[in-house]
């Protein structure tokens, strides 16, 4: 059974950083693109950062330059580095891991997903 399990959520003023941390089990994590969602209340959930078996990453322009995700396949984490805070991300933030080895957009192309971790920037 896949499990991820995320952590490192909590409060930070805007322009601060956190980084957020996803550990899995149950598949051979190496194989496979991991990505990083958020949701905000009343808002669909979006995808803010992937990065596939090899190394390539995608970030939508709202996070590009401000944002990081990184893996480590040997300790089966992905962690994503969040610096230069707005209250605009605001949200419940998500790790996904999907059965297709290149970078996927949609939320239904992600077949696990952790519980979710809270970020919470004040302005």
């Amino acid at each position: 059974q896949v499990q991820l399990v995320e952590s490192g959520g909590g409060l930070v003023q805007a322009g601060g950083s956190l980084r957020l941390s996803c550990a899995a089990s149950g598949r051979t994590f190496s194989w496979y693109t991991m990505a990083w969602f958020r949701q905000a209340p009343g808002k669909e959930r979006e995808l803010v950062a992937a990065i596939t078996w090899n190394g390539s990453t995608y970030y939508p322009d709202s996070v590009r330059g401000r944002f990081t995700i990184s893996r480590d396949n040997a300790k089966n984490t992905v962690y994503l580095q969040m610096n230069s805070l707005k209250p605009e991300d605001t949200a419940v933030y998500y790790c996904a891991t999907t059965k297709y080895g290149s970078i996927r957009f949609k939320v239904d192309e992600y077949d696990y997903w952790g519980q979710g971790t809270q970020v919470t920037v004040s302005s």
